[in-house]
């Protein structure tokens, strides 16, 4: 486990939430929030969590894929007991570290603070976060009347500029009534 000062919490990405510990010998199954699996948790990557209120250093021992999910074990951690603590946890990492991705790719973490409008103009919000599953991942828009939720595709986000910070959609038949009081 890492004793130098850890990054700043809000300044990092997700790359994983711990799902549940796996086995008897300090393992954790995740559900990973990157297309980069293989490189983000290799043996020996750090990743870091939350515990206590405090920024904590996790790196991984092992590391095996099953069905698309890491099963990883840490260094210094050994038994269920010692990594129970960890389920529900988020798993992060400082975003200076990712990838660099081609100019037409983005990264969820880009799309937060972009303005979402229509193809007709119509100015809808903010994105305030990305939340789901990477294949099932939908836009929070904070609007004036409260948080639209717009599904991450591309037959409704027909057009995403992280650069530009703005997103237009064409949005389904009543896609922008959801979430309206009294509906």
């Amino acid at each position: 486990m890492r004793t130098e000062v850890p990054p700043d919490w809000e300044a990092m990405v997700v790359v994983g939430r711990v799902a549940r510990p796996h086995g008897i010998r300090g393992q954790v199954i995740v559900n990973p929030e990157t297309d980069f699996v293989e490189e983000r948790f290799r043996a020996g990557a750090e990743v870091f969590t939350l515990r206590h209120g405090a920024v904590m250093g996790l790196t991984v021992n092992t590391v095996r894929v099953h069905r698309g999910r890491p099963i990883l074990g840490f260094h210094g951690i050994d038994s269920i007991e010692a990594v129970g603590w960890l389920a529900g946890g988020e798993l992060r990492v400082p975003a200076d570290t990712l990838q660099r991705l081609p100019a037409d790719q983005f990264y969820r973490h880009d799309l937060v603070g972009c303005r979402v409008t229509t193809t007709s103009g119509r100015d809808l919000g903010t994105v305030s976060a990305v939340q789901g599953p990477l294949k099932g991942s939908y836009l929070v828009v904070q609007r004036a009347r409260g948080e639209l939720l717009v599904p991450l595709a591309a037959e409704i986000c027909v057009v995403i500029d992280a650069r530009e910070r703005r997103i237009v959609i064409e949005p389904p038949d009543g896609l922008l009534e959801l979430n309206e009081p009294g509906k």
